[in-house]
Protein backbone atom coordinates (compact mmCIF):
# COMPACT_ATOMS: atom_id res chain seq x y z
CA UNK A 1 0.00 0.00 0.00
CA UNK A 2 2.85 2.36 0.41
CA UNK A 3 5.47 3.30 -1.44
CA UNK A 4 8.73 4.38 0.13
CA UNK A 5 12.72 4.94 -0.60
CA UNK A 6 15.32 6.69 1.39
CA UNK A 7 17.42 9.22 0.34
CA UNK A 8 20.45 11.29 1.92
CA UNK A 9 19.55 14.11 0.09
CA UNK A 10 19.26 17.47 2.87
CA UNK A 11 15.53 18.90 3.66
CA UNK A 12 16.67 22.20 1.60
CA UNK A 13 17.74 19.37 -1.59
CA UNK A 14 14.40 17.46 -1.42
CA UNK A 15 12.62 20.81 -1.57
CA UNK A 16 14.04 21.67 -4.68
CA UNK A 17 14.21 18.72 -5.74
CA UNK A 18 10.80 17.33 -5.64
CA UNK A 19 8.92 20.80 -7.33
CA UNK A 20 11.71 20.85 -9.92
CA UNK A 21 10.59 16.60 -10.73
CA UNK A 22 7.08 17.47 -9.76
CA UNK A 23 7.26 20.17 -12.34
CA UNK A 24 8.60 17.83 -14.99
CA UNK A 25 5.48 15.45 -14.31
CA UNK A 26 2.79 18.08 -14.74
CA UNK A 27 2.08 17.93 -11.48
CA UNK A 28 2.29 20.96 -8.99
CA UNK A 29 2.90 21.32 -5.18
CA UNK A 30 0.01 23.01 -3.81
CA UNK A 31 1.26 22.82 0.08
CA UNK A 32 3.67 21.45 2.27
CA UNK A 33 2.70 21.03 6.00
CA UNK A 34 5.51 20.80 8.52
CA UNK A 35 3.81 18.62 11.04
CA UNK A 36 6.28 19.11 13.75
CA UNK A 37 5.93 22.67 13.16
CA UNK A 38 2.01 21.78 13.49
CA UNK A 39 2.45 19.88 16.89
CA UNK A 40 4.54 22.02 18.34
CA UNK A 41 2.23 25.21 17.85
CA UNK A 42 -0.14 22.58 20.14
CA UNK A 43 1.75 21.74 22.99
CA UNK A 44 3.18 18.69 21.89
CA UNK A 45 6.42 18.34 20.90
CA UNK A 46 7.82 15.97 17.91
CA UNK A 47 11.74 15.57 17.39
CA UNK A 48 11.40 13.96 14.12
CA UNK A 49 11.01 15.96 10.72
CA UNK A 50 7.80 15.09 9.09
CA UNK A 51 6.87 17.07 6.29
CA UNK A 52 3.83 16.48 3.92
CA UNK A 53 3.82 17.79 0.20
CA UNK A 54 0.71 17.97 -1.48
CA UNK A 55 0.81 17.38 -5.39
CA UNK A 56 -1.38 17.30 -7.92
CA UNK A 57 -1.85 17.01 -11.98
CA UNK A 58 -4.67 19.74 -12.31
CA UNK A 59 -5.62 17.79 -16.08
CA UNK A 60 -5.95 14.00 -14.22
CA UNK A 61 -7.65 15.43 -11.21
CA UNK A 62 -10.16 16.65 -13.87
CA UNK A 63 -10.68 12.93 -14.79
CA UNK A 64 -11.09 11.58 -11.53
CA UNK A 65 -13.98 14.57 -10.69
CA UNK A 66 -15.70 14.26 -13.82
CA UNK A 67 -16.02 10.32 -12.87
CA UNK A 68 -17.45 11.09 -9.08
CA UNK A 69 -17.00 14.64 -7.54
CA UNK A 70 -16.77 11.92 -4.43
CA UNK A 71 -13.45 11.11 -5.31
CA UNK A 72 -12.08 15.15 -4.29
CA UNK A 73 -10.96 12.93 -0.94
CA UNK A 74 -8.52 10.98 -3.01
CA UNK A 75 -6.84 14.42 -3.75
CA UNK A 76 -4.14 15.69 -4.04
CA UNK A 77 -1.66 13.48 -3.94
CA UNK A 78 0.62 13.46 -0.66
CA UNK A 79 3.93 12.71 -0.84
CA UNK A 80 5.76 12.68 2.71
CA UNK A 81 9.34 13.38 3.49
CA UNK A 82 10.06 11.86 6.74
CA UNK A 83 12.89 10.47 9.52
CA UNK A 84 15.39 11.03 11.86
CA UNK A 85 19.19 10.51 12.37
CA UNK A 86 20.25 11.31 9.50
CA UNK A 87 18.14 8.79 7.89
CA UNK A 88 15.36 10.54 5.51
CA UNK A 89 12.51 8.94 3.98
CA UNK A 90 10.26 9.39 1.38
CA UNK A 91 6.57 7.96 1.14
CA UNK A 92 3.31 7.87 -0.64
CA UNK A 93 0.00 6.07 -0.57
CA UNK A 94 0.04 4.17 -3.80
CA UNK A 95 -3.23 6.05 -6.22
CA UNK A 96 -3.89 2.46 -7.51
CA UNK A 97 -4.74 0.82 -3.90
CA UNK A 98 -6.62 4.10 -2.97
CA UNK A 99 -9.16 3.97 -5.94
CA UNK A 100 -9.26 0.14 -4.89
CA UNK A 101 -11.37 1.47 -1.38
CA UNK A 102 -13.80 2.71 -3.83
CA UNK A 103 -14.26 0.41 -5.70
CA UNK A 104 -14.09 2.53 -9.04
CA UNK A 105 -12.97 0.18 -11.84
CA UNK A 106 -13.35 3.20 -14.04
CA UNK A 107 -10.06 5.01 -11.78
CA UNK A 108 -7.74 2.19 -12.53
CA UNK A 109 -5.93 3.59 -15.31
CA UNK A 110 -6.07 7.05 -13.91
CA UNK A 111 -4.91 6.16 -10.95
CA UNK A 112 -1.73 3.75 -12.74
CA UNK A 113 -1.09 6.88 -14.41
CA UNK A 114 -0.76 9.30 -11.46
CA UNK A 115 1.03 6.05 -9.39
CA UNK A 116 4.04 6.13 -12.26
CA UNK A 117 4.31 9.71 -12.28
CA UNK A 118 4.38 10.02 -8.04
CA UNK A 119 6.75 7.31 -8.20
CA UNK A 120 9.13 9.11 -10.64
CA UNK A 121 9.00 11.56 -9.02
CA UNK A 122 9.77 10.31 -5.84
CA UNK A 123 12.81 8.59 -7.16
CA UNK A 124 14.14 12.11 -8.68
CA UNK A 125 14.27 13.67 -5.60
CA UNK A 126 15.74 11.20 -3.65
CA UNK A 127 18.63 10.46 -6.20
Amino acid sequence: MLFEIETDKTLEQIDENIRAAAANHKFGVLGVHDLREAMAKKGVAFDDTCLVYEVCNPQQAKKVLELNSGFSSLLPCTISVYGSKGRTKLSTVLPSELAKLFGGAELEPISLEVESAVKAIMKETAK
